[in-house]
């Protein structure tokens, strides 16, 4: 008997794909111009949580409240709480309904980011992706469960921010006011992507984030190249040998105290047969890139990274026989969880001196990139994260990919650190999504394929099985 109920649950969630519904409320959630970078937008964040998610959690059965944000003009937080039985597990799930900026008059011709379309396989507009598209997904299927069972037979509560594309500014503050709100055994939520289309994903945290610029300033404007070349130091070149110094050629990061603890048998392990597919349009991995004696899987979810995201020296648009004074670089480190982010920059110092650079100059980087992350992740082996892969793998047949940590970054350490909770995100995007460009979209068979994985998942949180109240984390 529960294997019908468990696939008629599946299946009234897919049914609410399949008759248009799903992207009948996207389209309605994609038309809210959220954009979070935008002050002009802030009546919007609110519009969305009052009009599209607060009436939707009611209908289940859900209380609902909205936290002001401690952070001028930051965006605010809606909780919602059903509470069936304090002896059953409390699940937290999270979504942001903020987006990144549209950039309008960049999208192809015929769409617009917001307008939910569909061409093909692929449904196009902000916040497809991220985030409207999965947590209105986890939604819809919970909605399905309750439906069928006539109760979930686990409490649910969950968190929708409007302020995810601002560092989650404010974020912090309210989960650690609100902990006895939002206490629960564990953390389930959607976001990010898929390590291929077609595969069910599961990530247990994020890789933090460390963003710095380097700077040469040399002398008041440029010289004349002719005159003066041989003779005055080039900036340029300065920084471009200071950074050759401490990454290899192929990518390799040479600053001992940059590098993360050896890595586990259980990541390596989780690690070991996922292979990292970005679907049509991605780019061809290079094999030879990053750390010597590692996946390509290995590298992006349990290594650490340097990356220089940005240059400039002279005019680039139009350049001139001058020798500049001045050269710029805006550099970031990706870290995963034990390694040691306030000692990168000093490191870095240290390894500049010895090397003869004592004029490049490390500098805080621009407004609007100077958010840090953390890293955060829970263990492949954590009870709950054995349970997710499977559950998923019941629905699908197959074990999903499991990784310890998403390449990108996100607020994972408020639940892991913060509420001391067990982490289980599965994606529901790929990617290739454009997201945070123009032309963001999902995949409708990707959305679709999670509609069941989420409603399996939601289903058997209200089955015996499930970790011990307390265990995780």
């Amino acid at each position: 008997m529960d294997a019908m109920t468990r696939q008629a649950a599946i299946e009234r969630a897919l049914g609410s794909f399949d008759d248009g519904t799903y992207e009948e409320v996207l389209a309605r959630r994609v038309a809210v111009p959220t954009e979070s970078q935008n002050p002009e937008r802030l009546p919007d964040l609110r519009r969305y949580l009052q009009a599209e998610i607060a009436p939707a959690f009611a209908l289940m059965g859900h209380s609902c409240r909205i936290i002001e944000n401690p952070v001028a003009g930051g965006g605010p937080v809606l909780v919602a709480e059903r509470i069936e039985d304090p002896s059953l597990p409390t699940v937290l799930g999270y979504g942001h309904g903020d987006v990144i900026q549209g950039l309008d008059a960049q999208w192809r011709e015929g769409l617009s980011p917001w307008r939910l379309e569909r061409r093909g396989d692929r449904l196009y507009g902000r916040g497809t992706a991220d985030n409207k598209g999965q947590h209105t997904l986890n939604m819809m299927a919970m909605a399905a469960v309750l439906a069928t069972r006539g109760r979930l037979g686990f409490n649910s509560k969950f968190l929708v921010e409007t302020g995810e594309e601002n560092g989650s500014a404010g974020l912090g503050e309210i989960v650690a006011a609100h902990k006895a709100l939002l206490a629960a055994d564990v953390f389930i939520a959607s976001d990010g992507p898929r390590i291929a289309p077609d595969r069910p994903t599961i990530f247990l945290g994020a890789r933090g984030a460390k963003n710095f610029d380097l700077v040469v300033d040399l002398r008041e404007g440029g010289h004349h190249s002719g005159n003066w070349g041989g003779l005055l130091a080039n900036p340029a070149i300065i920084l471009a040998h200071a950074i050759a110094s401490f990454v290899g050629r192929r990518g390799e990061i040479r600053v001992r105290d940059w590098l993360p603890p050896p890595m586990s048998n259980a990541i390596r392990s989780a690690l070991a047969d996922v292979t990292i597919d970005g679907g049509e349009n991605a780019p061809e991995i290079d094999p030879d890139w990053g750390e010597p004696g590692l996946l390509p899987a290995q590298r992006v979810f349990g290594w650490n990274s340097f990356e220089v995201l940005a240059m400039k020296v002279g005019n680039p648009d139009r350049p001139v026989n001058a020798i500049p004074p001045r050269a710029w670089a805006h550099c970031q480190i990706r870290f995963v969880q034990g390694s040691r982010p306030a000692e990168f920059l000093p490191a870095l110092r240290r390894h500049l001196d010895a090397h003869g650079f004592p004029e490049v100059r490390i500098a805080p980087p621009p407004p609007g990139n100077a958010i840090d992350f953390a890293a955060s992740r829970t263990e492949p082996d954590d009870p709950w994260a054995l349970w997710a892969a499977q559950s998923v793998a019941r629905t699908k047949g197959t074990p999903p990919g499991v990784i310890p940590q998403l390449g990108g970054s996100i607020c994972n350490e408020l639940f892991t650190d913060v509420l001391g909770l067990p982490t289980i995100w599965i994606p529901h995007s790929y990617a290739s999504c454009s997201q945070h460009a123009p032309d963001e979209h999902v995949l409708a068979s990707t959305l679709r394929d999670g509609m069941a994985v989420m409603a399996g998942l939601y289903w058997d949180l209200g089955e015996p099985g499930t970790p011990a109240k307390g265990t995780g984390a």
